[in-house]
């Protein structure tokens, strides 16, 4: 088991169970980088769960942990599940370099974010995603690539603590003025050399 090859998609949700471990004080920036790295680069499950095995409550259901390691349940969102619904004002920092910093599906929305991200794409998808609180603060420092923040068509954008656009293009795509929307995104920072776009979710030919 421990030798099986691992899919993005189990990167990617290892890498939604570090961020819920840093939004909880259990690791530091340097770890979380440090651990996210690794999670990406891992290639068997024994690999991918060597970032977790130390974290209380979370484990990758699918991983096998390495020999000699203990071997924590997740509960996998259960109401005794100790990271569900706990919110936190510690800002988390998302880093990158020449690399594709993506959030989508279920994840879980800290009220302060930091995003520094050089010659990569950055990509928030809030639609789908818990938030924690009313009001969310994003910070941006991202230069030479895209941001895209996709927003529920009941939130509200306040785009104008966006104090550096340099080399770059904006685009809102949302009713950014509608005080009264819930949650309520406000971004500041600066983009340069790049492009950002602020939209809604598209819509299904089907609905």
């Amino acid at each position: 088991m421990r030798n099986l090859r691992v899919s993005d998609a189990e990167r990617e949700h290892v890498v939604e169970l570090l961020q819920r471990a840093i939004g909880h004080g259990m690791l530091d920036l340097d770890e979380f980088s440090e651990r996210t790295d690794t999670a990406l680069g891992a290639r068997t499950r024994g690999e991918l769960n060597s970032v977790l095995v130390d974290l209380p409550g979370l484990r990758h259901e699918d991983a096998v942990p390495a020999a000699g390691a203990a071997s924590p349940a997740w509960t996998g969102g259960q109401p005794d599940d100790p990271w569900i619904d706990r919110p936190t004002g510690r800002r988390v920092e998302l880093k990158g370099v020449g690399s594709t910093l993506v959030r989508r599906g279920r994840w879980r929305v800290p009220t302060d974010m930091l995003v520094r991200n050089k010659y990569g794409e950055t990509k928030l998808d809030f639609s789908s995603a818990e938030f924690t609180s009313n009001a969310v603060h994003v910070e941006l420092d991202t230069k030479w690539g895209s941001v895209n923040l996709i927003v529920p068509e009941q939130a509200s954008v306040d785009l104008n603590g966006i104090d550096e656009l340099k080399w770059s293009t904006l685009t809102d795509k949302t009713d950014s003025t509608r005080a009264a929307g819930t949650p309520r995104i406000v971004v500041t920072g600066r983009v340069v050399g790049g492009s950002m776009t602020v939209r809604y979710p598209r819509r299904s030919w089907l609905a």
